[in-house]
């Protein structure tokens, strides 16, 4: 994808992560999620789990993934930990998951659902970047899981930025678009969200259904007032919004031995508004997968 690969010495060791986050803690820091890239990839993921499980003050771990390792690995990491799993799943045909993934992907989102709800894992969430011309005419079928199964699914509106930005805004189905055409299917009613989770998605449920329909709307309604969340990428660098440009290094600040209560305190007092996706040059992000989107 014309990503360059970080040299070892400049990504976070585990040890590394949990003494940040050790150090974060007492001002707030409850909930974590581990992103990527891919973070089943990580050799022993389990163990960054357990570590972070051990630090004072979390009481909540989730791992955001494209769900390929999870039949394998589900067991161990709740057991190390982990609380609850989100599912990065673009379609459910074989056929077009290599084709939107670029290559091989042996993916089959529902078992790898049923591998993390068979472990433990709550609440189970299912996010679709929903895409006109590429896989919106499966929407339907994803939002039909919830009619049988405890699932969340959430439809994300394309953000035609970082990996993304081949696409145009031509791309870009807005939620009241899509919640009119499910609407088609079963009345959609207003739903509560997971117990868990502080997330910005919306969330519906058609009559009688075991889960939830969520629509996540950083183009159309955008929710940056009651955005939570900072980012902690690979190499260090602390970000308070996913699409800004702006960043903290933590890791050098760490390697030094100083407080980083400081540099933290200083990047929440900077942290922007709102996003300016709908200003900015396509292409002008550093590539999500570096940073944790």
């Amino acid at each position: 994808e014309g990503l360059e690969w970080l040299p070892k010495s400049d990504i976070l060791t585990y040890e590394e992560i949990t003494e940040i986050v050790a150090q974060l803690a007492p001002l707030g820091l409850r909930r974590l999620r581990i992103t990527g890239g891919e973070p089943t990839i990580r050799p022993d993921l389990a163990r960054l789990i357990a570590m972070l499980r051990g630090v004072n003050g979390i009481e909540d771990i989730a791992l955001s993934t494209n769900g390929v390792r999870l039949p394998e690995m589900a067991g161990s990491l709740r057991q190390a930990g982990l609380d609850r799993v989100n599912i990065s799943a673009d379609s459910l045909r074989p056929d077009r998951i290599e084709s939107i993934a670029r290559r091989r992907l042996p993916f089959d989102p529902v078992r790898s659902a049923l591998a993390a709800q068979n472990a433990g894992l709550d609440p189970i969430k299912i996010n679709v970047v929903v895409m006109r011309g590429i896989n919106d005419d499966e929407a339907g079928d994803f939002a039909r899981l919830t009619l049988d199964h405890p699932w969340h699914v959430r439809f994300i509106e394309l953000m035609p930025v970082g990996e993304m930005r081949a696409l145009t805004w031509d791309h870009v189905v807005p939620s009241d678009e899509l919640l009119d055409r499910l609407s088609g299917i079963a009345p959609l009613l207003a739903a509560g969200g997971p117990a868990r989770g502080n997330g910005p998605a919306k969330y519906y449920a058609f009559p009688g259904a075991a889960g939830t329909i969520g629509v996540i709307t950083p183009m159309s309604h955008t929710y940056c007032g009651s955005c939570n969340r900072v980012r902690l990428t690979a190499d260090g660098r602390l970000r308070t919004c996913l699409f800004g440009d702006h960043e903290v290094n933590l890791r050098d600040s760490l390697r030094a031995g100083e407080d980083l209560i400081p540099l933290y305190v200083r990047a929440l007092s900077e942290k922007p508004r709102e996003h300016n996706l709908l200003q900015m040059q396509v292409g002008g992000l550093r590539a999500l997968s570096q940073v944790g989107g």
